[in-house]
C-alpha cells in the first residue's frame, strides 16, 4: 500500500495514525509546503490519500497557495473512489469538495473532548461497534471551523454536543474525521503553549489540556491506533477489490 499524506504544516503531521499504518506495512509519502516535497498533480501510484489538519481553513487560498491542489487531490479521490482519510481541516476539505459547506463554528472545540457515534455508525465499516468496545469516545479537539453542512448523499457518523459533524462518511470509501485522532500529548503541547491567551479566553489553560491527553494516553492510543489500522485494512480490500475486477 503507497498511501500520499498531504502535510500542511510540520507541528500537525500524521503522528499516531503514521505510526500505525507504517507498522502494517504501508509507505507512506509525505507531501506538503514545510515538508518540502511538493503535492503531486494527480494520484497515480497511490493506492490510499490522507490530508491532515492546519490551521488555514479549506478554501484559504490566499494564504495556503497550495489547497487549491489538495482539493484536486481529494477530488481525484472521490471520483476513482479511492480511500480516503480526512482529518480536521483533511476533514473540512472532504466537505467543500462534495459539494458541502464549512463556516465558523458556533462554539469552538478545543482539549481531550468528548462525542458519540450516530445510529447511521452501526454500519460503518471503519467505526462500527467502536463506542462498544472502546466506552465513551474522547480525541483531542483543536477547532475553530467546521462543516456546517454536510455533502448531498452523505453519511453523519459522530457528533458532540457543540459540533453535529464530527465524522461523516462521502461515497464507500472516503471519511471526514473532525477530531485529532493522531494527536497525543507532545503534539498538545506543541500547540497549547504558544496559544496560552487563546486559551484563557476559553477558560482553558496548556497545562490543563496537556495533562489530560497524557493522563488518558494509553486509552487514546489503543483506540485511535486500533481506527488506523481498520481504515488501512479497508483499503487494502477496496485495492484488492478493484485489480480483480
Amino acid at each position: 500500500m503507497r498511501v500520499l499524506v498531504v502535510e500542511h504544516e510540520a507541528d500537525t503531521g500524521i503522528q499516531r495514525v503514521g505510526r500505525a499504518l507504517t507498522a502494517e506495512g504501508a509507505d507512506l509519502d509525505i507531501v506538503g509546503p514545510e515538508v518540502g516535497a511538493p503535492l503531486p498533480a494527480d494520484l497515480q501510484g497511490y493506492d490510499a490519500l490522507v490530508v491532515l489538519g492546519g490551521s488555514p481553513g479549506p478554501e484559504d487560498d490566499d494564504i495556503a497557495p497550495w489547497m487549491p491542489q489538495t482539493r484536486e487531490l481529494v477530488r481525484q479521490a472521490l471520483e476513482a473512489e479511492m480511500p480516503y482519510l480526512g482529518i480536521c481541516l483533511g476533514a473540512q476539505v472532504l466537505g467543500v469538495v462534495a459539494g458541502g459547506a464549512v463556516g465558523d463554528a458556533v462554539q469552538p472545540e478545543v482539549g481531550l473532548c468528548e462525542f458519540e457515534l450516530t445510529p447511521a455508525a452501526a454500519d460503518d465499516p471503519l467505526l462500527s461497534g467502536l463506542q462498544e468496545d472502546a466506552g465513551p469516545l474522547r480525541a483531542l479537539q483543536w477547532h475553530f471551523l467546521e462543516v456546517t453542512q454536510l455533502p448531498k448523499g452523505s453519511v453523519s457518523l459522530a457528533r458532540s454536543g457543540a459540533c453535529a459533524n464530527q465524522a461523516f462518511r462521502v461515497g464507500r470509501n472516503a471519511w471526514g474525521l473532525q477530531f485529532h485522532l493522531e494527536a497525543d500529548a507532545e503534539i498538545a503541547r506543541g500547540w497549547a503553549e504558544p496559544e496560552s491567551t487563546k486559551l484563557a479566553g476559553l477558560g482553558l489553560t496548556a497545562d490543563e489540556i496537556v495533562d489530560g491527553m497524557a493522563a488518558d494516553e494509553e486509552w487514546l492510543e489503543s483506540t485511535w491506533s486500533g481506527v488506523a489500522r481498520r481504515w488501512l485494512a479497508i483499503a487494502r480490500a477496496s485495492v484488492t477489490s478493484v485489480a480483480q475486477s
